[in-house]
């Protein structure tokens, strides 16, 4: 089959290599016909390769058509149209029966200190081949595979995968209510679909935060009120819309990447060149993330206010600015999404005619599996408007 494969810092290549074949009862194999490329593969792309091997396959939101099961597989069959979750997970561990299913005990990378496996991310999160390929062998598929309808196209569905799950869960995690003030740190697919979210679910006041003219226009679209980081204080401009007070909640959706720390991006950058050994151990031990999208965010948030992380931090040495937020009396909150603890709420929203959530309005760029590693360059470099890519196998 063909495959989106890593190759090197900022080297993807789509190669042949071996199908997929079913090796426990619990197994599935599906033929993908929609995987999209997320904010976290750049990570991959350009700063965790000590943690990749050359010709791994890489992706994360994939669905498709069953074309195999395992024994122990019932609750889906050959034909069935179904989304993957991101994260592996058992279903019936003790972590997964209270719902945390991003921290499954029996796909847990024990040996890396890390929690549930995940598909294409790296051998901390066990080195599963990943869904940007034609076909995907599905551990654990006797409770992962999300059913879905027939009828309406793939990226009604397809994003349940990850962003619409990770997003819900943001959303949650910063404990809006009704009438709340929410504000979200950067608008890619991640941040827009947080920012909708929130209004869907109650906030009054919809607020983000972005550079990118086009990832701005598209979130005006829908209601949200928006600052031009290159033009304002964001924080200070949070307080103005709030009479002085800051946000309610507050969703920090940009991660380790985040511009504006240019010290940290030279040191990341630095540790990127080491080889491989003297690359984890760096950050392992020293690692410092991009945090000015994180510092923003406490900035913003009220006293006695909400912050949910949801951006992806890699760092172990990461300053936080623990005397404002204990003084403010701010509540934390972060974590891999525990994606099937949200589909039942967020699937009757995608699958009728009204599209409440706005997921028809997210994707700007549909292209072949073979042009890939275009469809990397153009999202890491935020050309031609690309907000969200959707690789058709």
């Amino acid at each position: 089959m063909r495959a989106l494969t890593w190759q090197g810092t900022s080297k993807v290549s789509v190669e042949t290599v071996p199908d997929p074949k079913i090796q426990e009862p619990t197994d599935a194999i599906v033929r993908i016909t929609s995987t999209a490329i997320c904010g976290s593969d750049l990570h991959l792309y350009d700063v965790l390769g000590m943690y990749l091997d050359k010709g791994d396959v890489l992706g994360h939101e994939p669905m498709g058509i069953v074309e195999e099961v395992g024994a122990g597989v019932t609750h889906i069959k050959p034909g069935d149209r179904v989304v993957i979750p991101f994260n592996i997970s058992c279903g019936h561990c003790w972590m997964c029966r209270r719902g945390f299913f991003a921290q499954c005990e029996t796909t847990q990378v024990t040996d890396q200190g890390k929690g549930a496996a995940l598909f294409g991310y790296t051998k901390l999160y066990g080195q599963v081949p990943g869904g940007q390929a034609e076909y995907l062998r599905v551990p654990q598929a006797q409770f992962g595979p999300i059913k879905v309808p027939d009828g309406l196209p793939d990226e009604r569905f397809l994003f349940l995968s990850d962003v619409l799950t990770t997003s819900w869960q943001a959303v949650k995690y910063a404990d809006v209510q009704p009438g709340n003030t929410f504000f979200v740190t950067g608008l890619g697919p991640i941040g827009q679909m947080t920012a909708r979210i929130a209004r869907h679910l109650g906030a009054e006041r919809v607020i983000a935060s972005d550079n990118v003219p086009e990832r701005l226009e598209m979130a005006r679209r829908h209601g949200i009120e928006t600052l031009n980081s290159d033009d304002v204080d964001v924080p200070a401009a949070v307080y103005d819309l709030t009479s002085g007070r800051g946000a309610d909640s507050v969703v920090e959706s940009v991660g380790m990447e985040a511009h504006g720390s240019p010290v940290q991006a030279a040191a990341v950058k630095a540790a990127g060149m080491l080889p491989d050994a003297l690359a984890r151990k760096a950050v392992e031990t020293a690692g410092i993330d991009r945090m000015a999208a994180l510092t923003t965010a406490f900035a913003a948030v009220r006293r006695a206010g909400t912050v949910s992380i949801i951006g992806v931090y890699g760092g172990n040495a990461d300053p936080m600015p623990m005397m404002d937020l204990f003084d403010k009396g701010v509540t934390l909150r972060m974590g891999q999404a525990h994606v099937k603890r949200w589909v039942d709420d967020i699937l009757p929203l995608v699958s009728g005619d009204d599209d409440p959530l706005g997921v028809d309005d997210l994707v700007t760029h549909r292209l072949p599996l073979e042009e890939a590693p275009h469809a990397y360059e153009i999202f890491k470099k935020k050309e031609d408007g690309c907000i969200k890519v959707v690789l058709k196998p």
